[in-house]
C-alpha cells in the first residue's frame, strides 16, 4: 500500500512549493493551483493555493476516475484549456461540468527514474489565456524542479538508510568477531592445556579425565559454531531453513531435552508439565533447540534455589511451549533488546556462549510463523512461544 503521508510530508519540506504555486496564479490569473499524487486508483492534493474557496486541502482527495490527471497518467503530456466551451476536445468532457472550471492547465510530473509522481495543475471558473509559450515554460520549469525536489529526498533518504546499514553492519560485525574470540578462546585454552597434561604423564585414569575434558570443550566450540552458523542463516541469508513434519513425536523430542539437561544440571530442579495431544506440523530439531536455548538460558540467569518450569501444550489452534523460572526481573529496558544477537540478561563470570540463543530461537519462532514474547515481574520471568496450527 502506497505512503501518501510520505508524499505530503515530502511536498510539505519543499520550501520553494507556496512560491511555486503563489507564481502559478499569478501569472496565469487561476485561483486554484496544486500539486497532485496521482496514481492507479488515488488522487491526492499534497500542495495547494486556493483562491476560490474550491474547498480541497493538502491532504485532500478526489476519487482519480473523475480528474482528466488520470488521463495524464496514461499518455504524460500537458493538457491546456483555455476555455472549456470553445475547447473542441474537452467542451463535452464530464470534469470541467462536475468541478465548475472553464479553464485548465497541468503538467506531468515525471521523476529521473522515469516514475510518474503525479501532476502541477491549476483550474478557474473563468477563461484564461493559457496556451502561451511563457506560461507552458514556466509550468514546464517548475514541474522538473519538483522532480529534482522528489529525487533528491528519494537518493537523501536511501543514503541514510545505507549508512545505517552499513553501521550497524560494522557495529556487529565487530561485536560479532570481539565476542567469538572471547568465546572460543576458553574452550582451546582448556584443549590445550590438556593436551600438555597429557604429555606429562602416563596415568591412564588421568589421562581419561583429561579426554573427557577436551571432549566438553570441544563441544563446547562445536555449539559455538553451531550458533554463528545459524546467526549467519538468520542475519545474512533467507531466514532458518525447517524441515517441517506431522509425523514426529513432538512429547518425545521435548521430554528427552528435559532430561538431558536434568542430567547436565543435577543439582537443579526442572519441572515438566509436557501435555501435547497429536501431532504438530512443526521442525522437532528446532523447536527442541529452542526449548534447550531457554532452559538454560533460565538455568544461567534464574535463581538455583527455584525450579525452572517448562510447559507445552495446545490450545485454541495454537501450539504454545513456556519456560519460566524465579529470580530477579529483567529490566524493562533490556526486555527491549534481549532478542537481539550478542545480547545477555546479565552478566556472570561463569556465563559462557555468544550471546545468541535467545536470538535464534526468535529466528525459529519466526521461521515457525509464530512468536515469542516474555514477561518478568520479581516473582517470575517467562518466555513464552506461540505457533498457530
Amino acid at each position: 500500500m502506497h505512503d501518501f503521508q510520505e508524499d505530503l510530508d515530502v511536498i510539505a519540506n519543499i520550501d520553494s512549493v507556496p512560491t511555486i504555486l503563489d507564481v502559478v496564479c499569478r501569472t496565469t490569473g487561476m485561483g486554484f493551483a496544486a500539486i497532485a499524487r496521482v496514481t492507479e486508483d488515488r488522487w491526492v492534493a499534497c500542495g495547494v493555493r486556493d483562491e476560490i474557496a474550491f474547498g480541497l486541502p493538502p491532504g485532500g482527495e478526489l476519487k482519480v476516475e473523475t480528474t482528466i490527471c488520470n488521463e495524464i497518467r496514461d499518455h504524460r503530456s500537458v493538457v491546456v484549456i483555455d476555455n472549456v466551451a470553445e475547447d473542441p476536445t474537452y467542451c463535452s468532457h464530464p470534469t470541467p461540468a462536475m468541478y465548475g472550471l472553464q479553464s485548465y492547465i497541468s503538467l506531468p510530473i515525471i521523476l529521473k527514474d522515469g516514475r510518474f509522481f503525479g501532476t502541477l495543475c491549476a483550474i478557474d471558473p473563468k477563461p484564461h489565456k493559457l496556451n502561451t509559450p511563457a506560461i507552458l515554460g514556466t509550468f514546464k520549469l517548475f514541474a522538473e524542479l519538483i522532480a529534482f525536489h522528489l529525487d533528491a529526498h528519494q537518493e537523501l533518504a536511501a543514503s541514510r538508510a545505507s549508512l545505517a546499514t552499513e553501521v550497524q553492519t560494522g557495529e556487529t560485525r565487530e561485536q560479532f568477531i570481539a565476542v567469538l574470540g572471547h568465546d572460543l578462546r576458553n574452550p582451546l585454552a582448556s584443549v590445550e592445556a590438556g593436551l600438555r597434561l597429557q604429555d606429562r604423564t602416563e596415568d591412564l585414569p588421568k589421562i581419561r579425565s583429561l579426554t573427557a575434558m577436551m571432549r566438553a570443550s570441544v563441544g563446547r566450540m562445536s555449539d559455538l559454531i553451531d550458533d554463528v552458523l545459524d546467526f549467519a542463516r538468520g542475519r545474512l541469508g533467507g531466514g532458518l531453513a525447517l524441515e517441517r513434519q506431522v509425523y514426529g513425536d513432538l512429547e518425545q523430542t521435548l521430554a528427552l531435552v528435559v532430561t538431558e539437561l536434568r542430567t547436565a544440571h543435577p543439582d537443579r530442579e526442572i519441572v515438566s508439565e509436557i501435555h501435547i495431544g497429536g501431532k504438530v506440523d512443526c521442525d522437532n530439531a528446532r523447536i527442541a533447540q529452542m526449548l534447550s536455548n531457554l532452559v538454560g538460558n533460565a538455568l544461567t540467569h534464574g535463581a538455583v534455589d527455584m525450579p525452572v518450569i517448562v510447559r507445552a501444550h495446545e490450545e485454541s489452534q495454537v501450539f504454545k511451549l513456556s519456560v519460566s523460572n524465579g529470580g530477579e526481573a529483567i529490566l524493562p529496558a533490556v526486555i527491549g533488546e534481549l532478542f537481539k544477537p550478542f545480547v545477555r540478561a546479565s552478566s556472570k563470570p561463569s556465563q559462557q556462549g555468544l550471546g545468541l540463543g535467545l536470538y535464534i530461537c526468535a529466528e525459529i519462532a519466526k521461521a515457525h510463523g509464530g512468536t515469542l514474547e516474555v514477561t518478568s515481574t520479581p516473582e517470575e520471568t517467562c518466555f513464552t512461544f506461540r505457533m498457530p496450527l
